[in-house]
């Protein structure tokens, strides 16, 4: 048999994405497994996307992940989507099946696995959610279709946080409320799970915290961050100091690139590899 000198493509289109670590991860669990791949990192202005899909097709790529501004826009040039994805309206991952584009959304999926892996289940629970972009639909429809027993958004803009209320209500089933973010947000009472699902204190602004009034956060909660650069965010550090349990948005990043690998490669992911090399990475 000839020698093959051609390595699989994945990777990433953003912008900005300079200071994204996912091909860190992501090509330590390759070269862990002898994997001949190689994830790129590439700079995909806004408006120029067609042409980048178009390029994964062409230059035969196993997939790619779309990140800030993309997750969106993309939905316009796959052939097929996941159920997830379809009700989330956005995508973070593509693998491409001989031409055929199809896309899923990890994020959530992601979400869901560091829950688990903390002994921590959405099954009817309360879940008070901040923000309404992208992770925070990702997460709220994820918990939905796992069985939350309600979940509440609160958001600074008062129409996208309704949409997606709207939406969860719709689509899912799951009881829905929307809470205005115009002021320190009180945490209901009833809160088993709080998430910030914003991209508050996410470096280099580490030293930010979500405007919530965390006093009215409780010992009996968990509370997660999608934060993973720096894991150890303001957000938890306020509600460690309160009692409550605490689960970092590094997990939430190593899972959903552990998803994506095996969607890529059909293999296993070497998840040790993966959290290690993160960690690595930022210092930890």
């Amino acid at each position: 048999m000839s020698k093959n000198y051609r390595s699989e493509l994945v990777g990433a289109f953003g912008c900005p994405i300079d200071e994204n670590p996912t091909g860190v991860m992501e090509e330590a669990a390759f070269a862990a497994k002898g994997l001949d791949f190689r994830y790129l990192t590439i700079k995909v202005n806004q408006g120029d996307l067609k042409m980048a899909m178009d390029g994964v097709r062409a230059m035969n790529m196993r997939g790619i992940n779309l990140t800030i501004p993309h997750k969106v826009e993309v939905l316009k040039y796959l052939d097929e989507l996941s159920e997830e994805a379809e009700i989330i309206g956005a995508v973070n991952m593509v693998v491409n099946r001989n031409g055929k584009l199809w896309g899923d959304n990890t994020d959530g999926k992601g979400y869901l696995i560091s829950l688990k892996n903390a002994d921590v289940s959405p099954k009817g629970k309360n879940i008070t959610i901040l923000g309404a972009g992208g992770a925070a639909r990702a997460i709220s429809v994820e918990c939905a279709l796992a069985g939350a027993k309600k979940i509440t958004i609160a958001n600074i803009e008062r129409e996208q946080g309704e949409e997606l209320v709207d939406m969860l209500k719709k689509r899912t089933g799951v009881e829905s409320k929307f809470i205005m973010w115009d002021k320190p947000v009180q945490v209901p009472d009833d809160t088993n799970i709080l998430s910030n699902a914003t991209s508050v204190g996410l470096y280099p602004d580490i030293d930010q915290k979500p405007d919530i009034d965390y006093n009215s956060i409780q010992s009996s909660m968990v509370v997660s961050d999608v934060i993973f650069n720096d894991p150890n965010s303001l957000f938890l550090q306020e509600a460690k100091k309160r009692g409550a349990k605490t689960i970092n948005g590094l997990g939430m990043l190593a899972n959903q690139g552990a998803l994506n690998f095996t969607l890529w490669t059909g293999e296993e992911a070497p998840i040790d590899v993966m959290v290690n090399t993160l960690r690595k990475e930022f210092g930890l």
